[in-house]
């Protein structure tokens, strides 16, 4: 059954465009524009008092977060709306921080309660990521797509998850070795590398989900990592492998998630080669170092 779904959303979704940014006009995402919808109860991956607590938890945590910033966040929990996305604004002559969260998008079979958390944390990412980033109009300064999709296993992710027994949990999971084997390297503490295995796979069905959006079908796989290099940092939504390897490298990176990203140094709370870091830096499929 859940085999026939995937091939009948596949099948419906259009092929992927181009975007700068998950926007305020609602065309584009986490994933670009897209006319693949799902509505309740059809593929309920995710149940609605799940994807309800995967934003209160976000809420508790972050609210104070923005409230520091003399903003408001503002999460939006559309269970009802069909839509495959999420998506981040800062509506015009306001302090509120939003983020949109479709029920459609909890319900694609692809996306696990541990990626849907991390949607969550990239949309926010948008708002707190730092550099590399967009300026939108009237809207200030938002993280680009690959620096959200590094926020949120680099800092969002670690916090969310801090408290749980991260063990237990990925001990269900089929974890592939090269994931134990980097994790292993960074972490010492068992929750820690947990949680940098399950921040990977979490990372993986989003990629994954990306996959399926074109018109071909893109399955990523951590054993071959996105060679290619830009001349530029890419602002918009990189291919589905190389989101992949951003995510794997936010769980690699040994900074600590209280170290507060930069919007004017892409070097803060990050992992870079310019300070000798191996691991955990960002992909160069999609990001160029200013350094």
């Amino acid at each position: 059954m859940k085999t026939k779904l995937i091939a009948t959303i596949v099948g419906l979704a259009l092929p992927m465009s181009v975007a700068l940014a998950c926007n305020e006009e609602g065309t584009e995402g986490i994933f670009p524009a897209n006319n693949l919808r799902i509505p309740a109860p059809i593929g309920k991956s995710i149940a609605e008092d799940n994807f309800n607590a995967v934003i209160d938890r976000a809420e508790k945590f972050y609210t104070p977060v923005f409230k520091a910033m003399g903003r408001k966040l503002t999460i939006q929990r559309l269970w009802n709306n069909d839509t495959v996305n999420a998506m981040a604004s800062r509506p015009l002559l306001s302090k509120k921080s939003v983020v949109k969260m479709f029920g459609g998008l909890a319900r694609h079979p692809l996306v696990t309660s541990d990626a849907f958390q991390l949607v969550l944390c990239h949309e926010l990412g948008h708002h707190l990521g730092g550099a590399p980033y967009i300026s939108q109009i009237f809207s200030g300064k938002f993280a680009n797509e690959g620096q959200s999709d590094y926020f949120a296993t680099l800092k969002c992710a670690r916090e969310m998850w801090k408290n749980d027994d991260n063990s237990a949990i990925v001990a269900g999971m089929n974890i592939p070795q090269t994931v134990t084997t980097l994790c292993q390297k960074t972490w010492d503490n068992a929750n820690d590398i947990a949680m940098c295995q399950r921040s990977a796979m979490a990372g993986k069905s989003l990629g994954d989900t990306l996959g399926s959006l074109g018109t071909t079908v893109v399955v990523t796989d951590f054993d071959h990592p996105d060679t290619s290099v830009v001349s530029s940092t890419n602002d918009a939504h990189p291919d589905a492998q190389c989101r992949l390897d951003t995510y794997f490298a936010g769980a690699l990176c040994g900074q600590s998630k209280d170290i507060t990203p930069s919007f004017s140094d892409e070097t803060v709370g990050t992992c870079n080669t310019s300070r000798g870091d191996d691991l955990g830096v960002r992909p160069l499929c999609w990001f160029k170092p200013r350094s």
